[in-house]
């Protein structure tokens, strides 16, 4: 085993804009990315998760406990969240097409922040990556998005040998794997990205900037330092409730891919194993995240800095008699933990009004007062960082592309749409299936009353149909698609 550290980072760097000499003034935004987060965080309600650092960040600003994505897999929500377009407007559906192949001269968010004249810089991961495979690389980045990068790679890919996988037939990247590790927070590639977005920080403190700071965990396989398992000890944890024939209402295309036998015919132990790496890689980056914030005060920084804090897509951990990981239509897989703080703004607290993640594009210019290109999918939430319980009309639009199995005998797209009391979906247009939820008798989704519907349900299915058909497609994608990477 290599004990040592290997720190080899990739930095590449072009001149900010001249700007941002004369505006040190404007805000910054510091712009915060967890890959594969549920809502694993004690601000959204859990009380297993250990995570103070990013509970005082909702405290002190606002937290969006109905936050949806608008794709649940790594590359097309990251690409949506930085254009504000919806996977149908830049046509990305897998982890290998680039937004810029259907929409080449869009201006990405950081970009306009760059036209506005900001330094922007990007520390980890913001568009996608590979992991762990690409951990060290500019993964599958944009380079007119950022004026500097960099790609920090820590003794965690070193140690990949150590790594213990449930699942041998399958990759460490999308199995259920786990390593507890040596060493110390700052040996591991999320510690080196705190380490060198604070470095940034300092030698930017000056000038405005749009920092992005993305970190790798808790995506598969699940590594943090030994310290942070100890947190959660196996015997106080617990996998999730679902009634017996749980899954007997859901239609197939519902049920992700990846995950086509439940709990991968793992057994209890092993699963309850691999919950408490999942957590204790949530504590790990919380951890990261308090040195963030730590750094903004001592620098100085902390007042005249928006925070925005993020995940990719939902997770899951074993719901519905086990489903685990992404790529599902599902409240788990669709709602995404969003706090937003904003010195200039009034608000504090929880907001429970519907968001999308393609708001917080037009949000960041609106607050900052930059001017945003025309078309954007989103609107600004400033109205509820003013006042988290301001009238707002919110419905979230997701949707996820389903390769042709032994399960589909064709490619299926399931789109979503959730509404304050609701959510509908359709896999094909309805051929191959339709689900509707009351989430106000039925949080968990376990009695799809689309399966017989009675007069009040049919009336929801037909006021909310033509609202999901206007923004999300349940047509086959005609662009190129990888169905391997789905």
């Amino acid at each position: 085993m290599l004990a040592t550290l290997i720190a080899c980072i990739a930095i590449h760097a072009t001149p900010a804009n001249a700007e941002t000499q004369s505006n040190p003034s404007k805000p910054n935004v510091l712009f915060i990315a967890v890959d594969d987060l549920a809502s694993t965080l004690g601000c959204y309600g859990d009380v297993v998760a250990k995570t103070p650092n990013i509970d005082h960040l909702a405290a002190t600003g606002i937290c969006f406990r109905r936050a949806y994505n608008q794709l649940p897999l790594c590359n097309p929500t990251r690409a949506s969240v930085m254009t504000s377009l919806r996977p149908d407007q830049i046509k990305v559906y897998d982890l290998d097409r680039h937004f810029r192949d259907e929409v080449p001269n869009v201006v990405t968010l950081s970009q306009a922040f760059q036209q506005a004249g900001y330094f922007a810089a990007r520390v980890g991961k913001i568009y996608h990556y590979n992991v762990p495979a690409s951990i060290g690389t500019d993964g599958f980045d944009d380079p007119p998005s950022w004026n500097q990068t960099v790609n920090p790679k820590g003794r965690d890919k070193d140690d990949e040998h150590l790594i213990f996988n449930a699942e041998p037939h399958r990759k460490i990247s999308g199995a259920l794997s786990w390593l507890a590790a040596d060493g110390e927070d700052e040996e591991q590639t999320d510690g080196m990205i705190a380490t060198e977005a604070i470095r940034i920080m300092r030698e930017k403190k000056d000038e405005p900037f749009f920092l992005g700071v993305g970190f790798f965990r808790p995506h598969t396989p699940y590594v943090a330092p030994k310290k942070y398992f100890d947190m959660y000890p196996l015997e106080s944890l617990r996998l999730p409730f679902a009634p017996a024939g749980d899954r007997e209402d859901i239609p197939t295309a519902a049920f992700a891919h990846n995950c086509p036998v439940p709990n991968y015919g793992l057994d209890e132990p092993t699963l309850l194993k691999a919950t408490q790496a999942y957590y204790a890689c949530v504590s790990f980056v919380d951890a990261q995240v308090g040195r963030l914030l730590d750094a903004l005060e001592e620098q100085g920084l902390a007042d005249n800095t928006i925070v925005v804090f993020w995940s990719d897509h939902g997770y899951h951990l074993g719901e519905h008699n086990g489903v685990w990981q992404k790529r599902t239509l599902f409240e788990e897989g669709a709602q995404t933990p969003l706090i937003i703080r904003d010195p200039s703004q009034s608000g504090h607290g929880s907001c429970n009004r519907i968001v999308e993640f393609v708001d917080i594009y037009p949000t960041l210019t609106d607050v900052v007062g930059i001017e945003s290109p025309s078309g954007l999918a989103g609107r600004s939430l400033k109205p509820l960082l003013n006042d988290p319980v301001a009238k707002w009309n919110g419905t979230a639009i997701t949707q996820v592309l389903r390769p042709a199995d032994d399960r589909l005998p064709e490619q299926v797209m399931g789109c979503s749409i959730r509404t304050h009391r609701y959510r509908y979906t359709e896999w094909a247009e309805g051929r191959h299936g339709v689900e509707l939820y009351d989430h106000q008798s039925d949080p968990n989704e376990f009695h799809n009353l689309a399966l017989d519907p009675d007069e009040r349900a049919l009336a929801v299915i037909r006021r909310l149909r033509p609202l999901l058909r206007a923004k999300a497609s349940g047509e086959i994608p005609t662009v190129p698609v990888n169905p391997g990477r789905l």
